[in-house]
């Protein structure tokens, strides 16, 4: 009974199991988290919305332990683990995550992989003992999943290996689960398996625990979560109950900050119509059920939207290997150079010199008898750094001497600077601070008035806005296509959080 002039204790609101206030993170001059809140509650399911670059990755890598903030507190259960917290001290504390880019070791089998995330298991026995964790928590996640605990993990289907990796962290370890972190889970899964994890989410929830759930699959977070959080730019724009919000006010909510941009920014940058110039470059992605198809003419260019991981990348690489002859399923008439986003993977020689790297598309044209002429590609050097504003002050220096923006434009440099007519772009700007985009910018505006092609993948719509023409991806395939004059953030949204995709 409540006390007299009181309230009953009961309807006082919970503890919340997870409270981060303040939080903020920044990369040079990227600001990734811009102070966060964001709480969580003992037996809540949150859903965690919001566009490519949002910062929903950056947050929860913070509540997982593998990213310190630069400022904010966090306290879990009531503690203060501002400053201290870790990876080992969100184990501790019953904090496991699920994450896009699969964790298991695909040299070990499942057992070995259940061992490796519970170290406990061991001793006399342990692959037994794993073996009866793992295949029991996939049976009750999973029913009629056919994985058995001796399967190596590089011989499993990727869904197969998500369902393990779930399975690794829901299952029972020395300390009890209190809050699991899942980011788009089910982008691996059919929608049958796919609903068994979210009905086990809802079993979850419903016996105590917590629950994060990052989807691009609008009906997965309206039906299972509680609650949505929705960020944009680094912050929390909106926050209120799942049951509040429809398909299209998420949408909306997701869009908010960049529809007052939109607003106020120049639209006029550009032709607004399809030109009457040749095409140069046509291609299908290979999942596509109709005819659609991506098509840029001389001077164009063309942007490739949507979430990430949808096929546009693939799309670029399909072009590419087109001008090598390997493909039949696209037709490019003209020579091409690729722009990496990944640097450093896929851009970048790190052992060479800045020069080298600028230069070393064009060598062929610099050749006499089978030797470079060594004057013209100093001069070609000389004239990229001008250019394109390489901030260095010898092209002999290292590449790794830049900075990641000025590496970026040696890239750019390299593309450029030799004799490539169209030129694929695969989300090159990101991580690059906004001066340098602003040059680079110009540069392809400019490059593009001359007659060069461009087709552009980014995850940025105000880079959408600088094309002539945006075809947006869901699931390996074009679900829309607009001029510039019919672009909108909303528009962009709504085709890429699509489920019916053509």
């Amino acid at each position: 009974m409540p006390s007299e002039g009181g309230a009953d204790p009961a309807d006082a609101p919970a503890r919340p199991l997870v409270d981060l206030r303040g939080v903020a993170k920044a990369y040079g001059a990227v600001r990734a988290l811009g102070g966060v809140d964001f709480a969580i509650a003992p037996g809540e399911c949150i859903g965690l919305a919001g566009h490519n670059g949002a910062g929903k990755s950056t947050l929860m890598q913070v509540l997982a332990g593998n990213v310190r903030p630069d400022e904010g507190t966090l306290r879990i259960s009531g503690s203060d683990e501002t400053g201290r917290y870790s990876v080992e001290r969100a184990g501790r504390l019953g904090v496991r995550c699920v994450f896009q880019e699969l964790s298991l070791c695909p040299n070990l089998t499942v057992a070995e992989n259940a061992r490796v995330r519970h170290p406990f298991l061991r001793g006399f026995g342990w692959r037994a003992r794993a073996a009866r964790l793992i295949v029991s928590q996939l049976d009750a996640i999973f029913p009629g999943h056919g994985i058995r605990p001796g399967d190596l993990v590089s011989d499993l289907a990727l869904g197969q290996r998500q369902m393990v990796e779930i399975a690794t962290v829901f299952a029972a370890g020395e300390t009890p689960l209190s809050l699991v972190i899942l980011d788009e889970p089910t982008s691996s899964l059919d929608a049958q398996v796919a609903g068994q994890l979210l009905a086990h989410v809802r079993r979850f929830v419903a016996e105590g625990g917590s629950v994060v759930l990052i989807s691009h699959i609008l009906g997965e977070i309206l039906e299972t979560c509680d609650r949505i959080t929705v960020m944009s730019d680094g912050r929390v724009v909106a926050d209120r109950a799942a049951k509040e919000f429809t398909r299209h006010s998420l949408v909306e909510a997701m869009g908010h900050v960049a529809h007052a941009q939109e607003d106020a920014a120049e639209t006029s940058a550009g032709p607004t119509a399809r030109s009457a110039a040749p095409v140069v470059a046509s291609a299908a992605p290979p999942r596509q059920a109709n005819d659609r198809r991506v098509e840029a003419r001389r001077g164009e260019i063309i942007g490739l939207g949507g979430l990430a991981g949808h096929g546009q990348t693939a799309l670029l690489v399909l072009l590419q290997n087109a001008s090598r002859g390997r493909s039949r399923l696209c037709e490019l008439h003209g020579r091409t150079a690729f722009v990496a986003g990944d640097r450093q993977s896929d851009g970048v020689f790190p052992l060479w010199s800045i020069g080298a790297n600028v230069t070393v598309r064009s060598l062929r044209a610099m050749s006499r008898l089978g030797l470079i002429d060594a004057e013209a590609e100093r001069a070609m050097e000389e004239e990229w750094k001008a250019r394109i504003a390489i901030r260095t002050p010898d092209m002999d220096n290292g590449i790794l001497t830049l900075s990641g923006g000025n590496q970026q434009k040696a890239l750019f440099a390299r593309a450029l600077a030799s004799d490539a007519e169209i030129v694929l772009m695969d989300d090159p700007m990101r991580g690059v601070d906004i001066g340098t985009k602003q040059e680079v910018y110009a540069l392809i505006r400019a490059e593009a008035a001359k007659g060069r092609t461009f087709l552009w993948y980014t995850t940025e719509f105000d880079e959408l806005r600088a094309c002539d023409h945006v075809y947006v991806f869901r699931s390996g395939r074009i679900v829309a296509d607009m001029a510039r004059s019919e672009l909108s953030e909303a528009r962009v949204l709504q085709s890429s959080f699509e489920e019916n995709a053509a």
